[in-house]
């Protein structure tokens, strides 16, 4: 651990950890590191939004001034910002920047929830390159990971143990959402939800005060508005209701379907290994998506802010069709393309080697799909819905669908549009859609590789200690072996030199047979006699399956065997039969017990 800090970060520490000491207990002080998390996230957001605006602005008067048009610039500028973004990571990061969240999620399953200190900065610059020269991409992500990093690097250059750090860390988070949106409540709850922290005394308040804090930086250098605002003009009525459960049951469709796209464009890319080649394809493949249907640049909140005010005109400017703007039924079909086309967009700009997430663009598909499903009502026939209402309530069902986070999503909303008003279908679609996607997807976008691969912590702290555990950490091999075909002579000779009670008997090629047991041996080990007449093979004793462990076996499968059979200790072979050592019940449970001790948030 003293090797993270340098000498004067060293001293510093001393003498911050001595007066620390003297004037408060740990508990208080992750508290005031809270605020200092909070503050430096929430700066983080202001930074990256700046960023981000300004150097879009800066793109958009080169197209500007460009000759040769602007819809035909658009069809490079992406392509530019990955290349740009590629060469930053390889040339001056000179190492992969992380894969977002899942990355995170991985620190806090299997890392100690320890972050590099480079990612405190490596994804704004990433991000940046990418959204604003087009990746159709969100930040929120990048920055949720920078706010992670940054609370994960102060609680260890503060030496805090494992769980502390992996509070500083959700506070990060937390203040990096409540930041960008300034929604203190969204932050707490997507840690809660995606990260899956348990709500208690102990994580709740450092959580809040780091998202307080990171709202009030926002508003206090970018003012009242927010990532985009609108004020609910038609009150829900009962009536309605059954149009947002259809919506709801609409949204989680799109949401697996926006989760199977990502699986496959992204799956096609990274099964390409020249960097320059992905590059070059996913570049084209976005300039010309972007060329044919401009509201998929960027991140698009411009379009939702449009759609909120009721102009779907909007989505025509600029486009080859523009003529058509006035024709109903090609707004409707153009927002059911732009529904698909934005998840393709998004996969294409992060498979292609962009750096950005995927919140942002399930918050736009979820308005896109909305407001479909409210204009194609009201062009049928039906009974006319609030375009608005629906698109809101779009967001937040299809970013449930994709996060499996309803209540971050329908706060979120809240938040937004500055009350209350919509609660009900919020959370009636946000539910309806969390059901239907269920069976099909049992995790968020965030959640489900690392949940398959076994290296998820989730709130069942049970089964992710026995999911997690390396269990070959945990296998002793300091048994002295014996042979096959060896005498009692051999057999006194190994106990002489053992520890252990216990000898494990192997054949000539290493395959477990049986064990001896010292008790066994103890009344003919001292009568010379029977040293060359009685052999290995009559004292051993050979094992039931249930006294064995395969080392393909799970922790869980080892824990019920040590349960049913109330054994002290198993014999672990491989596949093949090869005796590898044995699992002991203390160090089984004990490992068990400082797993819980490490990530329980009490």
């Amino acid at each position: 651990m003293h090797r993270f800090c340098p000498l004067n970060q060293m001293n510093i520490y001393k003498s911050i950890h001595r007066w620390r000491l003297r004037h408060m207990n740990e508990q208080l002080f992750v508290l005031l590191l809270s605020v200092v998390v909070g503050l430096a996230s929430g700066l983080a957001a202001v930074i990256l939004k700046n960023l981000v605006h300004y150097a879009g602005r800066a793109v958009s008067h080169i197209a500007a001034i460009t000759p040769i048009g602007g819809n035909l610039i658009m069809f490079f500028f992406p392509m530019l910002g990955i290349l740009l973004t590629v060469l930053f990571v390889r040339y001056i990061v000179r190492g992969d920047i992380g894969h977002g969240l899942p990355s995170v999620l991985l620190a806090i399953s299997r890392g100690r929830s320890e972050l590099p200190a480079k990612n405190m900065y490596t994804s704004l610059v990433a991000s940046t390159l990418t959204v604003a020269f087009g990746g159709s991409v969100g930040l929120e992500a990048p920055i949720a990971s920078t706010g992670s990093a940054i609370g994960s690097n102060i609680g260890r250059f503060f030496h805090l143990n494992a769980k502390n750090v992996r509070l500083l860390l959700g506070c990060g988070a937390a203040g990096a959402i409540a930041g960008i949106f300034k929604a203190p409540f969204a932050g707490v709850l997507f840690v809660l939800e995606v990260f899956m922290f348990d709500l208690t005394a102990t994580t709740a308040l450092p959580l809040l005060v780091s998202a307080l804090t990171a709202s009030t930086v926002a508003y206090f250098l970018m003012g009242t508005g927010v990532q985009f605002s609108f004020t609910v003009d038609h009150p829900f009525a009962l009536s309605q209701l059954p149009f947002y459960i259809v919506l709801g049951v609409f949204c989680a469709a799109v949401s697996l379907y926006f989760l199977r796209t990502a699986d496959r464009v992204e799956g096609w890319f990274s099964r390409r290994r020249n960097p320059w080649i992905k590059m070059l394809v996913g570049g084209l493949a976005l300039g010309l998506l972007v060329m044919l249907f401009p509201p998929l640049y960027g991140e698009g909140y411009w379009m939702l802010t449009e759609l909120l005010n009721g102009d779907s005109s909007s989505l025509f400017n600029g486009t080859l069709y523009s003529s058509l703007s006035g024709n109903a039924w090609v707004t409707v079909g153009l927002l059911f393309l732009l529904i698909f086309l934005k998840a393709v967009a998004t996969a294409t700009t992060i498979g292609s080697g962009g750096v950005g997430g995927t919140f942002g663009p399930s918050l736009i598909i979820g308005g896109l799909s909305g407001y479909f499903i409210a204009m194609l009502s009201n062009q049928l026939g039906l009974p006319q819905q609030d375009t608005a209402n629906f698109a809101l309530v779009g967001m937040a069902a299809v970013m449930t669908g994709v996060m499996h986070a309803p209540f971050m999503a329908t706060f979120l909303i809240a938040d937004i549009t500055g009350g209350y008003g919509l609660l009900v279908p919020l959370l009636t679609a946000s539910a309806v859609t969390y059901l239907c996607i269920s069976p099909f997807e049992h995790h968020s976008i965030y959640a489900r590789k690392l949940a398959e691969q076994g290296d998820l912590l989730t709130h069942d702290k049970d089964a992710s200690a026995w999911h997690l555990l390396d269990m070959q950490s945990l296998i002793e091999t300091n048994f002295v072996i014996v042979r096959s075909g060896g005498t009692l002579r051999d057999l006194v000779e190994v106990i002489q030199t053992s520890r252990r009670n216990i000898f494990p008997v192997l054949s000539d090629d290493d395959k477990f047979l049986g064990v001896i047991v010292l008790d066994d041996v103890r009344k003919i080990m001292f009568r010379p006699e029977l040293y060359d007449s009685v052999l290995v093979d009559d004292l051993m004793h050979p094992m039931s399956e249930g006294d064995l462990v395969r080392s393909s076996d799970s922790l869980s499968d080892v824990v019920d065997k040590f349960r049913i059979g109330d054994r002290y200790n198993l014999v672990v072979v491989d596949d093949q039969n090869n005796y590898l050592g044995f699992l002991s019940r203390a160090n089984t449970f004990s490992a068990y017990r400082r797993f819980i001790s490490d990530t329980s948030d009490e």
